[in-house]
C-alpha cells in the first residue's frame, strides 16, 4: 500500500472535505498568515470557522485555549491541531507545514539579499511601510477574537486584569495564566453562569453546523 491510500480522506472521516481541498484551504491560510500569532489566529477563524464552517467557534477556541498553555508557537500548534482533526496525522503534517512556509521562503529571500547587497534601502522602505499595516492587522485581529472569547463582564474583567498585570508589572506569565484558572475553577466550582461553557454561546448548535462537529 503506498503512502498516499493511507491517507485518511473525508469520507472516511465523515466530514467531506478531501485531503486536496483541505491542501488549498490551508495554504490560503499560510499566505494571508500575517501580524504574528494575533493576526494568523484571526485569519484560521474567519476561514476555518465563518467561512468555510469546517470547525465550531466553541471548538475553535476551547483548542485555542490548550494551544495556548503548550510550549511553542499557539497558532501553529492550533493549525496542525485542526489538520489532525481532518486527516489525522497526514492532515496534521500538512497544516502544520504549509503553516510555516511562506515564512521560511521570506527568511530565505531576505537572507539572501542581505547576504548577496548588503543594507538595501528599498528593503528597509518596504518594512517601514509596513509596519503600519501590520499592526492595523493585529489590533483588528484581537477585536475580532476578543469578541468571541470574552463573552461577559467576569472575562472582559480577567482579560483587563491580566493586562494590567503582565504590561505594568511585568507579572510571569505563568502565574497569570495558573491564577486565571484557579480564577475559573473556583468560579464554575461557585455554579456561577458565567463559568460555565455556555459562556462560549450555543456550541452544540454550532458543533452540529460545523463539518468536524463536536
Amino acid at each position: 500500500m503506498d503512502a498516499t491510500s493511507k491517507i485518511e480522506t473525508g469520507a472516511d472521516a465523515g466530514h467531506g472535505i478531501s485531503f486536496s481541498e483541505a491542501f488549498r484551504v490551508w495554504l490560503r491560510v499560510a499566505l494571508l498568515s500575517f501580524g504574528g500569532p494575533a493576526g494568523q489566529i484571526a485569519v484560521m477563524h474567519r476561514i476555518l470557522v465563518e467561512e468555510k464552517k469546517w470547525v465550531s467557534e466553541s471548538r475553535f477556541l476551547h483548542a485555542l485555549n490548550y494551544c495556548m498553555l503548550l510550549p511553542g508557537p499557539e497558532a501553529q500548534q492550533l493549525a496542525t491541531y485542526v489538520g489532525w482533526l481532518m486527516h489525522r496525522t497526514a492532515g496534521g503534517i500538512m497544516a502544520g507545514g504549509l503553516f510555516i512556509l511562506p515564512g521560511i521562503i521570506a527568511i530565505m529571500t531576505l537572507s539572501i539579499i542581505y547576504a548577496a547587497y548588503g543594507k538595501v534601502w528599498y528593503v528597509e522602505a518596504l518594512f517601514f511601510g509596513l509596519k503600519a499595516a501590520v499592526l492595523a492587522i493585529v489590533i483588528e485581529a484581537l477585536v475580532r477574537v476578543g469578541k468571541r472569547a470574552l463573552r461577559n463582564n467576569i472575562m472582559l474583567a480577567l482579560a483587563g486584569i491580566a493586562f494590567i498585570g503582565i504590561f505594568f508589572f511585568a507579572v510571569p506569565f505563568p502565574i497569570i495564566i495558573i491564577a486565571a484558572g484557579l480564577i475559573g475553577y473556583v468560579g464554575a466550582r461557585s455554579g456561577r453562569s458565567e463559568f460555565a461553557d455556555a459562556g462560549h454561546g450555543n456550541a452544540k448548535a454550532a458543533d452540529i453546523d460545523s463539518a468536524l462537529g463536536d
